[in-house]
């Protein structure tokens, strides 16, 4: 394969919402460029970007993929990543790992609310841009309320350098106001258009468009404002160097037009790519912490330095095993070595190497710094690792991914299921950042976590598919709780003969509640050996099982102090089983005169809307007897500070999507307990005990 210089290289993410149409550009790069012989169409085998099975199936990306291609002899690595709420783990990863991105904005539905996101993250990484306006061919396309959008949301000046000749059906190709010529294309055609004088009819429009970019340009630099206003026009070399500065400067966003589902345009967004966005060695330095001091190391895109690189994607194959995708921030990797996974620290052996092409993996001798590639099969590795060597040991900064929202109880339909789930569900998380899985000690249940419903509908696909295990899910439980508000004094006795040896233990016990958070407290108060000392631990034991499941709704208790203040024993049959169930009921029995209260989880959550949704929000969580907080206001959205109790919120994700049209997002986590107000402990005591009562008789 042709090595290229890192100046040659780059390192582009299509990033945009959902459906604005990322895949088919990226498809028609490929074509264009001649990586593929035929243009890919999302939605079935011919996609060489959504080779996934689920990807096919649902016709849109699932998680980012990776290719290559050349133009222009320059090397040109494209991430094409998700732009569905559901799937955005991959999203963050690989802007941390590219040096420019390419927005697609779909010119039918302009600006959505994943494109202000994932803005924002390239806003953190500091990446330069072009605005690639999709969908010409679409009847309800309009470029111009997107290009005061862009300027509105995004405070930066967007440049128009094409203009499109027709919309809808009558699309037939570009004016480019860069170089004053007109570019014709054969829908679906190779991708390359035919230059030509520009039409007769469009020439005063296109000598509009260009002086309004000839003043943009001249506006981001003092010295071409002067000429400018003094002679009213740039030079070509002041107008090309102009807008170029401007560009690479971040003052100027470029705004490209086409359509990647019928390949128009696309040349021109890889002469632009080139042009205008920067190569590895032009951004500024990765830094990190040396392993050995904690000091701060500043790494260069340098192929001669020492090695380090970021994961930033893990692939899980039931059959060619674990694909670990990296990008080399320094240095340079080689097949058949070894290398240091840092953030483990641990050594890893590498044996082949490749640059990927979707799914297709080209086997290569090295990867340097600047450009991106795959390994399979190391051990311990995961996404957000940082590989490098040992002696110049360094680690980056973990890769930040969105908090999962929304949580399913799975449970094995078959034994077989059951054996097979623990290692599946392990290779299901390698692959995906967002995904959590946990036990809950209280309910028992198996608990998977995501960003919605369509995400973990995709994960239970993922789990038959691949690894032949089937679940069926539900709602989680909640884990309520019990507690007491008042105090009492009770015996506990209990006394049993049966002919030989009997069982005898007989308890005083005074139950009273602890501050919340408390927790168990048990006090030993038996003076003048009234219980030997050998029995105590096992009143003590005894109590603490009863609060396991507690009295009227067998849920755990929580914060309750016992003290043990008297009883008695036989010298023959008192035993630790007799004293621990005397302290059983004794407790059972005392703590229904302790009015108990069932307690239910309320989570604190920020819920991020644009201001038009604060109103319905509000109304909403009130509805779900949410207690508002505080509100903070920013110049886009506004975040609701809330505690809601979890009952009321387990669909959340699918409330706030329907209300907010997919513009609003949450975070959540448990902040503490509450009373359930006494309406609704009746209904929920009363569903507890009817499944308490069947577990016991299944």
């Amino acid at each position: 394969m042709k090595n290229f210089k890192i100046q040659e290289i780059r390192n582009i993410g299509l990033i945009g919402h959902g459906s604005s149409g990322k895949t088919s550009v990226a498809e028609s790069i490929l074509y264009t460029a001649g990586v593929s012989d035929r243009l890919g169409k999302v939605g079935d085998t011919s996609s060489m970007m959504d080779y996934d099975p689920d990807e096919i199936k649902r016709g849109h990306t699932l998680s980012a993929s990776l290719a290559f291609c050349e133009w222009e002899k320059h090397k040109i690595n494209l991430l094409d990543t998700p732009g569905d709420n559901n799937f955005i783990a991959d999203t963050p990863a690989c802007i941390r790992v590219v040096d420019s991105a390419v927005v697609v904005i779909g010119a039918d539905d302009g600006i959505q609310f994943y494109t202000e996101k994932v803005w924002k993250w390239a806003d953190e990484q500091d990446l330069l841009r072009i605005v690639f306006l999709n969908k010409l061919d679409h009847d309800r396309a309009n470029i111009v309320p997107i290009l005061g959008n862009l300027k509105k949301k995004f405070k930066k000046t967007p440049v128009l350098l094409q203009m499109p000749v027709g919309y809808g059906e009558s699309f037939t190709g570009i004016v480019d106001l860069v170089e004053n010529t007109y570019h014709s294309y054969e829908k679906e055609g190779d991708g390359k258009g035919k230059i030509g004088d520009i039409p007769p009819d469009l020439a005063d429009r296109v000598e509009m468009s260009r002086a309004e970019l000839t003043e943009a340009i001249a506006e981001v630099d003092d010295e071409l404002i002067e000429v400018y206003l003094e002679k009213g026009e740039l030079s070509d070399d002041e107008f090309h160097s102009g807008l170029k500065n401007g560009i690479q400067s971040g003052a100027l966003i470029p705004v490209l037009c086409g359509s990647g589902a019928l390949n128009m345009g696309v040349d021109l967004l890889l002469k632009a790519v080139v042009d205008y966005l920067p190569s590895p060695d032009k951004r500024e330095p990765v830094m990190g912490k040396s392993l050995k001091d904690g000091s701060e190391v500043e790494c260069r895109a340098d192929p001669k330095g020492p090695f380090s690189a970021l994961v930033f994607k893990t692939i899980a194959d039931p059959y060619a095993g674990k694909l670990t995708l990296f990008r080399v921030i320094s240095g340079s990797i080689k097949a058949d070595s070894s290398v240091f996974n840092a953030s483990r620290e641990t050594s890893e052996r590498v044996g082949q190497i490749y640059m990927l092409q979707g799914k297709k993996q080209t086997p290569v001798s090295e990867v340097s710094a600047g450009d991106m590639g795959a390994v399979a099969k190391l051990k311990v590795t995961q996404t957000s690792d940082t590989l490098s060597e040992q002696e110049n040991a360094v680690v980056f900064d973990a890769i930040q991914f969105p908090v999962p929202v929304f949580s399913q109880a799975i449970v094995p339909r078959t034994r077989a299921d059951e054996e097979k789930i623990s290692t599946a569900l392990h290779r299901v998380t390698e692959e995906d950042s967002t995904l959590k899985v946990e036990r809950n000690p209280q309910t028992h249940e198996l608990l998977v976590s995501g960003m919605g419903q369509l995400h973990l509908d995709v994960v239970i696909d993922r789990l038959k598919k691949r690894f032949g295990v089937e679940v069926d899910a539900k709602s989680p439980k909640v884990p309520y709780l019990e507690t007491i508000r008042g105090r009492t004094k009770v015996q506990g006795k209990y006394k049993k003969q049966t002919g030989g040896r009997g069982q005898f233990g007989d308890t005083w016990l005074e139950i009273s509640p602890v501050e919340k958070g408390g927790g168990f407290v048990f006090e030993d108060k038996i003076v003048g050996g009234a219980i030997p000392k050998t029995y105590i631990p096992a009143v003590e034991k005894g109590i603490q099982e009863a609060m396991t499941q507690g009295v009227i709704a067998h849920y755990p208790m929580v914060d309750v102090k016992v003290k043990l203040y008297d009883g008695s024993y036989h010298n023959v049959d008192s035993s630790e089983m007799a004293f621990k169930i005397a302290g059983s009921l004794g407790f059972k029995k005392g703590v229904v005169d302790c009015k108990p209260v069932l307690l239910e989880p309320v989570m604190t959550m920020e819920v991020i809307v644009p201001g038009e949704y604060v109103g319905d929000i509000m109304g909403d969580l009130n509805s779900k007897r949410g207690k508002i907080q505080g509100i903070d206001a920013d110049d886009e959205n506004q975040t609701i500070r809330v505690h809601v109790p979890m009952a009321e919120i387990l669909n959340y994700a699918a409330d706030l999507r329907s209300i907010t049209s997919g513009r609003g997002m949450f975070v959540m986590e448990f902040d503490h307990y509450d009373d359930v107000p006494e309406h609704l402990a009746k209904k929920i005591i009363e569903q507890a005990n009817t499944e308490f009562d069947k577990e016991k008789q299944g």
